[in-house]
């Protein structure tokens, strides 16, 4: 048995440069050489010794590379996160970005009294008694400026609820 060990153990550069050969990969040649020393070992019994060793090592090594080639085919190839370019359950930003600069430049084409009222309300989250008594107008007054700034928003986006302006009351 210990022949056995130590005459494998000297073709294990020879069976790792093959498999190096074979995928390409310094990682998944190691683990199939491993494969094939552990497989040779187990089935140590099915070698006939007055056959070469090295050459039963080599066929166990290219039996498992085109098993796991076989079965890589069947269930498809293996792609490490690292290499996605995008993560597959997140949606490409550009729409969004495109609609939030153009309710920018369209925020700002506003009347200034309605710019004003819309961003107050709209984007600091102030109430309407809260935005009209810093404005300096009576609420029912900002209300309706609030509804033509965002009939305008409406108009010049073009967008009938995209993206929705937040009614606070």
């Amino acid at each position: 048995m210990q022949d056995f060990l130590n005459e494998i153990e000297g073709y294990v550069p020879a069976l790792r440069r093959y498999a190096r050969a074979l995928t390409r990969d310094a990682d998944h040649a190691d683990d199939l050489v491993q494969d094939c020393i552990e497989r040779a070992i187990r089935k140590r019994r099915l070698w006939s010794p007055t056959g070469p060793l090295r050459a039963w090592l080599f066929r166990i090594l290219l039996n498992l590379y085109r098993n796991e080639l076989r079965a890589s085919r069947r269930r498809g190839a293996d792609i490490p996160l690292e290499a996605l370019v995008v993560e597959p359950a997140v949606p490409p930003p550009q729409p969004g970005r495109i609609a939030l600069a153009e309710m920018a430049r369209a925020v700002e084409r506003l009347p200034l009294e309605q710019r004003e009222a819309l961003l107050l309300v709209v984007i600091e989250g102030m109430s309407y008694q809260e935005a009209a008594g810093i404005i300096g107008i009576p609420a029912g007054t900002l209300m309706s400026r609030l509804g033509r700034a965002r009939a305008a928003l409406k108009t010049m986006t073009g967008a009938s609820d995209e993206p929705r302006l937040r009614t606070v009351k």
